[in-house]
């Protein structure tokens, strides 16, 4: 769901940018703002204490994230860090209430994204105890694929590098490889030029 970026300048909004690697937001600070990226990609992760990452989400453009932590006003659980350069639309929390409050519809399309990223949360969340890296893999590539409406075999190249899909599902690097070169043999994922398809 995204807010019209007119719209969003017509009430203040602050355009910002980002290079690789910047962070948007930190784990545990209090979120301020709405933000919307305008063009890039920004990924949701967790580092362990042992330094794993743990990817959560990946967002492109149009898309919003941190929106469900501004509207509770607790501290962010995860960081926002730039995985291409960004330019992201910035909201304030005060006139973000404020634009629900007058448009109704934004409010509902709001409601119905944190819905969905409920569901699919829970449904990652099933997925990633099961001990099958295939099952792990397919699951998010089926994900991925729902939001897009050809359906065909192969259709859906995925936007994810190898070590972000591992992150993404709890996977060492080394399995989300070997699991994926099973899935090419047996007919699930077809790889060209080094690009996975689903």
């Amino acid at each position: 769901m995204a807010i019209k970026e007119t719209f969003l300048h017509s009430v203040e909004a602050i355009e910002e940018h980002y290079n690789v690697g910047d962070f948007i937001f930190r784990e545990g600070s209090t979120p301020q703002f709405y933000y919307q990226i305008v063009s890039g990609e920004v990924k949701l992760n967790r580092f362990a204490e042992d330094g794993k990452e743990f990817i959560q989400n990946i967002f492109t453009e149009k898309s919003c994230f941190g929106e469900s932590m501004l509207i509770l006003g607790k501290p962010y659980p995860m960081n926002a860090i730039a995985l291409t350069p960004c330019t992201i639309l910035k909201l304030g929390r005060n006139q973000f209430f404020q634009l629900l409050q007058e448009h109704r519809e934004i409010f509902t399309d709001i409601y119905s994204t944190l819905a969905d990223l409920a569901f699919e949360k829970q449904t990652l969340m099933r997925v990633i105890t099961s001990e099958n890296a295939e099952d792990r893999l397919i699951e998010i590539m089926e994900l991925l694929k729902e939001s897009y409406d050809n359906k065909d075999k192969f259709s859906l190249e995925i936007p994810h590098t190898r070590q972000q899909l591992a992150s993404l599902t709890g996977l060492s690097i080394e399995t989300a490889i070997r699991a994926i070169k099973k899935m090419e043999k047996k007919n699930i994922v077809m790889i060209k030029d080094r690009k996975i398809f689903y």
